[in-house]
């Protein structure tokens, strides 16, 4: 494979860009301060499987990005049986989003697989993430010196797994899709997709769930010297 890949497109959050570990972090202060009653490791538990499936509908446009930020939130204090105003949920939605990215911790052998990857490779970014928050993650976590072009669904117009987004990644980047190889966490988004759109790809599997054989997967992000 390593002799005719050229262009290597990695999605950002939950691929290299912790987002589970900065984004407890950044709830921990918040409801230090906001709700003190409520205890982090209660909240974290409901919260991540609806923020998943809030994000699953609007990966597919099902809701909206405002209602996505509303009902994450709303859903998760529900289950809590935590009342709380909308006003309050607002500011919270407003203040996560400005502090997710005080923290930058990236995922094990992260920086290691980049400064491997970036001498023999051009690699790119493609993300369904708000445009603003995923630009400061990329600085932040100091990862922009790596990648030569960053596709976000706000620019294509489209999420993963839209082919469409794919399309508008690999013209950005001046790339061939029989040349070019997808790194993502989400089997159906990114592995899914990228194949759907005419391109490889590799699945880290960093949680070990059970796929299929014939999809190519990693554990840990430097196990992709084993591909590439």
């Amino acid at each position: 494979m390593s002799t005719t890949i050229t262009d290597v497109f990695f999605d950002l959050d939950h691929t290299l860009w912790d987002f589970d570990k900065n984004s407890e972090m950044a709830f921990e202060q918040i409801l230090k301060s906001r709700c003190p009653n409520v205890k982090i490791v209660d909240f974290i538990e409901k919260y991540v499987p609806i923020n998943q499936a809030c994000w699953k509908l609007y990966q597919h446009d099902k809701i909206t990005h405002q209602e996505l930020r509303y009902n994450r939130l709303k859903f998760s204090f529900d289950a809590l049986n935590f009342e709380i105003c909308d006003e309050d949920i607002d500011a919270i939605a407003n203040e996560y989003l400005e502090s997710l990215t005080d923290n930058n911790h990236l995922f094990d052998g992260a920086i290691e697989v980049l400064e491997y990857l970036k001498p023999k490779y051009r690699l790119h970014i493609i993300t369904n993430g708000f445009a603003n928050v995923q630009d400061r993650k990329i600085k932040n976590a100091a990862l922009a010196d790596y990648f030569i072009t960053i596709t976000n669904s706000e620019l294509a117009g489209v999420k993963k797994p839209n082919s469409i987004i794919f399309d508008y990644a690999i013209n950005l980047a001046q790339a061939s899709k029989e040349n070019s190889i997808m790194i993502g966490d989400c089997l159906e988004a990114d592995v899914n997709g990228a194949l759907d759109a005419g391109l490889d790809a590799i699945f880290f599997n960093e949680k070990r769930v059970e796929v299929s054989q014939n999809i190519k997967q990693i554990n840990h992000l430097l196990e992709l010297k084993k591909y590439l």
